[in-house]
């Protein structure tokens, strides 16, 4: 799975430059002109142009929302929804949520008054299933779009059906690089066509807004390092050492990297020379707690200079000032789905020459800057020109089963940006028909495949929620699925302390798996912790994250309501009529209808075998079956690090159950 998200994320002060000295003030003629004259403007511009946060601005003040309607501004990740957000309200001096706010999965930050509302390109897409023509909005700009990622791509697709629909509405590509070519040439009409009377010619244009006004120098290695972690280590000891005043980048692939890195840093700082100037180390990615986030963008003290280590989010996401040199390691964690074995990897590839020269381009902001590339000139140029687009390395899965309550059945004809190999879309078909959400002619299911495409939940877990009636144990799987949303930072370890966290973690673990030892967690917290965020710094919870858990619950109850399912107290004669069984075995049936293509059973090292017996797998390091038995196990998600393949998020079931619960699936399996 990707690096966890981010649960929230406080304005940034020191991130931005006065609107003023943003390169796109001088635009903001031909922008508006352009925008009010074409359906489709593509906007080329660094991250860090000003390019996010002043075209909504400039467009909201031109009037494209006096008529009741608003500006939609999508991003790839929560975090930049949410801190550029911040940043615009503050700027137009409104409150957070007022004029200005923002939307991202399980978090509604809106309200009547909002004109200017950033959100991910997920969450538009989910609008769409209410909305088709997306009314509301006169002007949708997709941001970030050069990252091609899946549902930024489906968008674009969505967004030229629209376009063909409503003559009023406006949309904004923005990207940092140059591709600009191929998505006007994909929205434009065909040669000889017109649409709403313009011509292919007329359809748009390119506007290209300078950024970076500083030279970036680039050094290379003369001959390929075989550990680019320690490598990154050194070559911010020698810049240390060597270098003026200035603060440095270094871009990892993940978690694990970033905390080893700052682990060797630290070690190497205490050799310094006393009273010398010292060095920061700080850690950047997805899943970090907000407070520590927060560090990243402060200014570093006195005599200190500041060392971020980051993942890709600092690529494009987020923009830091005071940067003056850049250390790349060369590498990006990228997902890649094999249609074959079902397994979602986090593969660790070499990045696209166009992610390189964003890389680089972090250092020139404010001064002159350096870029030391941990690869070779000759790596530098055998590398991709840009980032493979996701839409064609994924599963497909609930993108499809959106689609297809979208209406478009036809996914093979669908005007795909870069179209998906077969495989993956037969793969998302042939699993979605084992869950049931598909019949055989390859349509929706009523209720069950359009209250899956409706639940904001990947479509296994949606299964098993909805299933949950049935077993009589809806609370506890509206709790379980709340949980398992927080993909894995409801543990943290609040000083460093990963043994005192392992301790609390086995405080509330059952023998049958991580789902119920959740469960736990969350009812604990309902009792104790919801008062006392004391109670969860001694029990290694995350009191920002445990509140999220009860946001989501409440929202997820609120979806069924609507769809017409109700959350009952059961009595003793409920439970009876359930089959008699404990409520731990219900719950572990129930996730079982949902994830029965997810099994894989324990060997006598310890490790687990698919089903099918090809691949081998690990209990994660923070799973309850890391140190423990079982026989068969059903898994929630798959990741790949360091070579060994985990599973995360354990339940213990029983074999039988999987013929039970999907005798189609397992029989295909056995031929």
């Amino acid at each position: 799975m990707a690096e966890e998200e981010d649960l929230e994320t406080p304005l940034i002060a020191e991130l931005y430059k006065p609107p003023a000295l943003l390169s796109i003030a001088q635009l903001k003629g031909p922008l508006l002109y352009a925008i009010e004259t074409y359906p489709v403007t593509i906007i080329v511009g660094e991250t860090g142009s000003g390019k996010t946060t002043q075209i909504p601005q400039f467009l909201y003040r031109a009037g494209w929302t006096s008529d009741g309607s608003q500006i939609a501004v999508t991003q790839p990740r929560r975090i930049a929804a949410t801190s550029v957000s911040a940043r615009v309200a503050e700027e137009l001096g409104c409150q957070l949520g007022q004029e200005v706010g923002y939307s991202i999965r399980f978090e509604d930050v809106t309200s009547a008054k909002t004109k200017i509302k950033f959100l991910t390109d997920g969450l538009l897409l989910r609008e769409m299933l209410v909305d088709p023509l997306l009314k509301r909005y006169s002007v949708v700009m997709i941001d970030e779009v050069h990252e091609r990622g899946l549902s930024s791509d489906v968008l674009l697709s969505l967004l030229k059906k629209v376009l063909r629909a409503r003559k009023d509405l406006r949309v904004v590509v923005s990207s940092a690089t140059l591709d600009a070519e191929k998505f006007l040439g994909f929205f434009a009409p065909d040669d000889g066509e017109t649409v709403h009377g313009k011509s292919r010619e007329e359809y748009g244009c390119i506007i290209s807004i300078e950024g970076r006004t500083h030279p970036v120098d680039t050094f290379y290695l003369s001959s390929a390092t075989n550990n680019y972690v320690d490598c990154a280590v050194d070559t911010v000891m020698d810049i240390h050492a060597n270098e003026p005043d200035g603060d440095i980048l270094v871009f990892l692939t993940g978690r694990e990297e970033i905390d080893d890195a700052i682990d060797m840093i630290a070690d190497r700082i205490v050799d310094l020379a006393p009273g010398s100037k010292t060095l920061q180390p700080l850690p950047l990615y997805a899943g970090l707690p907000t407070d520590q986030q927060m560090y990243v963008f402060q200014p570093a003290a006195e005599n200190t200079r500041k060392v971020i280590i980051a993942t890709n989010i600092a690529e494009a996401s987020v923009t830091i000032e005071g940067i003056v040199t850049v250390v790349d390691c060369g590498y990006v964690k990228l997902r890649a789905y094999n249609p074959v074995l079902g397994i979602e990897r986090l593969n660790v590839t070499p990045i696209s020459k166009a992610s390189a020269t964003q890389r680089a381009g972090r250092a020139g902001r404010t001064k002159p800057g350096k870029c030391y590339r941990l690869y070779t000139e000759s790596a530098f140029e055998a590398l991709e020109p840009a980032t493979f687009p996701e839409i064609q390395r994924s599963n497909l899965a609930p993108v499809v089963l959106q689609l297809l309550n979208l209406g478009i059945t036809n996914l093979i004809r669908f005007d795909y940006l870069s179209a998906p190999p077969s495989k993956l879309v037969v793969r998302a078909l042939d699993l979605l028909f084992s869950l049931g959400a598909l019949d055989i002619h390859g349509r929706l299911t009523k209720p069950l495949g359009t209250r899956m495409a409706e639940l904001p939940l990947e479509p296994m877990l949606a299964k098993a929620l909805l299933n949950a009636p049935t077993f009589g144990c809806l609370s506890e799987m509206l709790t379980i699925a709340a949980m398992m949303t927080l993909q894995g930072t409801a543990f943290v370890s609040h000083s460093g302390n990963q043994k005192m966290m392992e301790k609390a973690r086995r405080k509330f673990a059952v023998k049958e798996g991580d789902q119920i030892t959740l469960f736990n967690v969350y009812q604990s917290f309902m009792m104790i912790g919801q008062q006392s965020s004391q109670w969860c710094q001694q029990n290694s919870l995350n009191f920002k994250a445990m509140q999220k858990a009860v946001s989501v619950r409440k929202q997820l109850r609120n979806y069924l309501e609507r769809m017409g399912i109700q959350e009952l107290v059961l009595s003793g004669s409920d439970v009876m009529r359930a089959g008699g069984m404990e409520m731990t075995e219900r719950v572990q049936r129930c996730l079982t209808t949902g994830f029965f293509a997810q099994a894989a059973r324990m060997q006598s090292d310890g490790s687990f075998k698919t089903v099918g017996g090809e691949t081998t797998l690990w209990a994660h390091p923070s799973s309850m079956f890391f140190h423990r038995k079982a026989d068969w196990v059903i898994y929630h998600e798959i990741l790949e690090t360091k070579g060994k393949i985990y599973i995360r998020d354990l339940t213990m079931i029983e074999m039988d159950w999987l013929t039970e619960y999907a005798p189609e699936y397992y029989k295909v399996k056995q031929r």
